[in-house]
C-alpha cells in the first residue's frame, strides 16, 4: 500500500500477477513489489481468486485465509496502540462479507488502487490451474503480465515438507517414517513444472510471461527486480531488505539424504523439462 490508498476508487482488474510453486519466493516478490510507488498491493498476500474457481479442493480453506488476514491486520494496529483507518476497515468488511470470489468481488479487491498505480496480485496457487483455468485467466486478464518463479524441485519439496510437518507438530523419528512422508503426492503436485509451465506458455508469449529462476533472488536480487521492473514497465526503485530471506527455515527438522535422493528420483523428469524448456544457464540458477 506504499503508493497510497484511494477509498473512492472503482473496481478494476490487476495489471501485475506473480505466480510460482509454494515455497518458491513469491512472498519475497510480493514484499519487494509492494514497496514500489507505481504498484498497489492488497493489504494481504494471495487473493486466491482463480484457484477458488478452478481448484475445488482449495475452497475449504480459502474463507479461513481471508478471516485470518483480516484478524492479522487488526492485531498489527492493536499492537501499535493505533486505530485501524476507517477506509481500511470498510474495505476489509466489504471483501470478507457477502458473496466472495465472484468476478465483481475480485475487481473490488483492487478498487483502492490510486490513479497512476498498477494493482498487483501475487498468488502462487495460480500456477497449478488446469487448462480451463488458464484459459479463463487469459480471457479475463487480456492485458496483465505474469512473473513465474521456478525453484529447484527437490529443494522446494523439502521446504514444503518441513513447513507442513512443523504446522502439524510432527517430527519423523526414523528413515522409514521420512520415506513415508515423501510419498505425499502434494509434494510433487505443487512443483509439477512439466505440466504447469506449458499451460501458461500456450496462452502467453514472452511479452506477457516472464520466468525467473529462484536462485537469482539470493545471488542477484537487485538484478531480478530490475528485470521485473523492465518487464512491468516500472521505473527503477530503491528497495529495502532486498537480501532478506523471507520465511527462512528455523526448523530443527533435517531430511535424511536417502529421502532427498528418493525425491530426486521421483522428479528427474522435472529437471529434464526445466533444462529443455529454459536452457542450461537457467537450470543452473534454480537453487
Amino acid at each position: 500500500m506504499t503508493a497510497g490508498w484511494n477509498p473512492d476508487g472503482k473496481p478494476r482488474k490487476p495489471d501485475l500477477i506473480g505466480i510460482g510453486a509454494q515455497k518458491a519466493g513469491t512472498t519475497w516478490l510480493s514484499q519487494m513489489l509492494a514497496q514500489h510507488p507505481q504498484v498497489w498491493s492488497p493489504p494481504f498476500k494471495e487473493v486466491q481468486f482463480f484457484n477458488h474457481r478452478f481448484v475445488p479442493e482449495h475452497r475449504k480453506w480459502l474463507p479461513w485465509h481471508f478471516r485470518r488476514g483480516k484478524q492479522n491486520i487488526a492485531k498489527r494496529y492493536e499492537a501499535k496502540g493505533e486505530q485501524m483507518p476507517a477506509a481500511l476497515a470498510d474495505y476489509l468488511d466489504r471483501i470478507t462479507k457477502g458473496e466472495m470470489f465472484t468476478n465483481h468481488w475480485y475487481k473490488q479487491v483492487f478498487a483502492p488502487t490510486p490513479d497512476g498505480a498498477k494493482p498487483l496480485d501475487v498468488t502462487p496457487e495460480y500456477s497449478t490451474l488446469p487448462d480451463e483455468g488458464v484459459d479463463f485467466v487469459a480471457k479475463f486478464l487480456p492485458k496483465a503480465r505474469f512473473v513465474y518463479l521456478i525453484r529447484h524441485p527437490v529443494d522446494r519439496a523439502v521446504s514444503q515438507l518441513k513447513m507442513n510437518l512443523t504446522r502439524a507438530g510432527r517430527k519423523p523419528a526414523t528413515l522409514d517414517e521420512w520415506m513415508t512422508e515423501i510419498e505425499n503426492p502434494v509434494l510433487l503436485d505443487r512443483g509439477d513444472y512439466a505440466t504447469f509451465v506449458p499451460r501458461w506458455n500456450a496462452r502467453f508469449g514472452p511479452d506477457r510471461l516472464l520466468c525467473i529462476p529462484f536462485g537469482r533472488i539470493a545471488t542477484d536480487p537487485l538484478g531480478v527486480m530490475r528485470q521485473i521492473e523492465g518487464f512491468f514497465d516500472l521505473a527503477a526503485h530503491d528497495y529495502r531488505n532486498l537480501g532478506h530471506k523471507v520465511f527462512a527455515s528455523t526448523s530443527a527438522l533435517s531430511v535424511p539424504d536417502e529421502a532427498r535422493a528418493a525425491l530426486r528420483a521421483k522428479m528427474e523428469h522435472q529437471f529434464a523439462f526445466i533444462e529443455t524448456q529454459f536452457g542450461r544457464d537457467f537450470a543452473a540458477q534454480i537453487r
